[in-house]
């Protein structure tokens, strides 16, 4: 991960309380979606593990008090996440159309969603995981699409002695030790800092 990575989470915080008051940072928003959208063709979900405010706030700040569950496989499953991301993108469309257009109650939209999705990324942080909202987050699923196949983490075999360190520090509980494809590897390096036999890289 980046050095800035652990502090993007007060921008989570600020678009959901101050936004109220000052819509227009909910664009803010709008200039992430837009970053992901850039990247992720080329790095997958990339961005999850290093720039994500709401990935930062997840995993610095809900981490102190989450209950540190196994995430549900449920969370993980495609028609799910598809459902969430056509739902939740369905419903801001939705709005905006309603706004007719004026700037101020665009970024008021985007505020709404910022609350929302943070609403429910907490709720299932604190009694299941951190990351459990990562595994079904509609930007997470929309990058998985995009690069999914892209900057694949590698694992070399032989020189692994199955300690499984990295299995306990992925984030979003992926089975870091074996030779398979990993689209929703959220980059953040982790497994591979704490690698011993130094088996793992981008």
């Amino acid at each position: 991960m980046l050095k800035i990575t652990p502090y993007l989470g007060i921008l989570v915080v600020l678009v959901s309380i101050l936004g109220i008051w000052y819509p227009i940072l909910g664009y803010f928003v709008l200039g992430v979606f837009a970053t992901l959208l850039i990247i992720s063709p080329f790095k997958g979900r990339w961005f999850c593990g290093n720039l994500c405010p709401r990935g930062s706030f997840n995993d610095f700040w809900l981490t102190k008090i989450s209950r540190k569950k196994k995430i549900p496989k449920l969370f993980r499953n495609l028609w799910l996440r598809w459902f969430v991301v056509i739902l939740l993108m369905g419903f801001m469309v939705f709005r905006i159309i309603q706004t007719q257009g004026f700037f101020l109650k665009i970024g008021m939209v985007f505020v709404t969603m910022c609350i929302i999705t943070t609403a429910i990324a907490i709720f299932v942080g604190v009694f299941i995981n951190p990351r459990t909202w990562c595994t079904f987050c509609p930007m997470g699923t929309i990058q998985r699409q995009l690069g999914g196949k892209q900057y694949p983490l590698k694992f070399d075999k032989d020189k692994c002695i199955n300690c499984n360190l990295c299995n306990k520090v992925c984030p979003m509980h992926l089975t870091v030790n074996e030779i398979s494809h990993k689209p929703d590897c959220i980059k953040c390096s982790r497994c591979i800092d704490v690698c011993p036999k130094k088996a793992l890289k981008f």
